[in-house]
């Protein structure tokens, strides 16, 4: 789906056809043969579009003749909710500038894209492609550090369960979560990489405009920020997973001990009534209360074993 979005009166207003300076904004799902009309009607490489499209293209930037490209992956919320997948993951967005328009495209429906369109990013100009771009990075980085910070929160809140449960359904939330993680990294450390080759590069074309300079000298500085906090609660996780790991270990250890030595403790009386259930001669087999005899010895020994072990902090 193809769609034109231009300023009227300070406002981001949707068109019919395109003009002059506007935004074309492309998102699933597609028309046949629409990718081919795009690149036709607006002499974009059809490589540009379909590279776009590849939820695991790397970001990176790219020119053909007077036609740019960046693709830079942002966090999305994963469609398939199950237990072995991933409670976010990375997605790219393709931003394509010619010299009448700019474009974006993705594989599908970005938030990022979508607060832009709702009006909720100041100073946003389709006209203005160097602060189209960069408020499209700024936004991203945001992206990242809030979908962080609520990985952080879901982690916290399973981190407590986990100190009265030894179910395995936090542990795949966990697993969850360390997926994610590993996803931001990656984006992450990929999107710092093509931001400080575009500003060493000039692909924006910035020169020496302070203000817009200063702006990517921000997101720049956002973006390691970013990737700092993923880095950190990677670690974090880990770390819980290795410690839950030893203290479901030192708990099982623990109960088999414990069973073990109640296990002796029964063992003592099961033996003497063995032993004086033998059809032989044993002592105190003709004297009165010879069964409550048996009894206290039983329970004596049993009682010696209890005091023994409780002593030798076993039990």
């Amino acid at each position: 789906m193809t769609r034109y979005y231009h300023i009227e009166d300070g406002r981001l207003t949707e068109l019919d056809k395109p003009v002059l300076s506007c935004w074309v904004n492309v998102h699933p799902p597609f028309e046949p043969d629409e990718l081919e009309t795009l690149a036709e009607e607006f002499s974009i490489p059809i490589d540009f579009l379909t590279d776009s499209l590849d939820i695991d293209e790397r970001s990176r930037y790219e020119r053909e003749d007077d036609v740019r490209l960046i693709l830079v992956n942002t966090p999305m919320l994963n469609e398939i909710d199950l237990d072995n997948e991933a409670i976010y993951i990375t997605a790219p967005i393709g931003i394509i500038l010619t010299q009448d328009h700019v474009l974006t495209i993705g594989p599908y429906e970005n938030p990022i894209i979508q607060r832009i369109i709702e009006g909720r990013v100041k100073g946003f100009d389709p006209a203005n492609e160097q602060m189209f771009v960069l408020h499209i990075l700024e936004q991203n980085v945001l992206r990242f550090m809030d979908s962080l910070k609520k990985l952080n929160v879901k982690r916290n809140v399973i981190e407590n369960e986990l100190y009265d449960s030894s179910r395995n359904s936090e542990l795949k939330q966990l697993l969850r979560i360390e997926k994610s993680l590993v996803y931001f990294v990656n984006a992450l450390g990929s999107n710092e990489l093509l931001k400080i080759k575009i500003k060493r590069t000039d692909f924006l074309r910035l020169g020496e405009n302070e203000d817009e300079s200063g702006f990517f000298e921000d997101i720049i500085i956002d973006n390691g920020q970013a990737l700092s906090m993923a880095n950190i609660y990677t670690n974090i996780l880990s770390g819980t997973m290795e410690a839950y790991t030893s203290i479901v270990s030192n708990n099982l250890n623990t109960f088999i001990q414990r069973l073990t030595v109640v296990t002796i403790i029964l063992m003592v009386p099961t033996l003497v009534a063995s032993f004086f259930g033998m059809n032989v001669k044993v002592p105190f087999a003709t004297t009165p209360g010879a069964f409550y005899f048996v009894l206290m010895i039983s329970a004596s020994i049993s009682l010696f074993l209890v005091w023994f072990f409780r002593r030798k902090n076993i039990f």
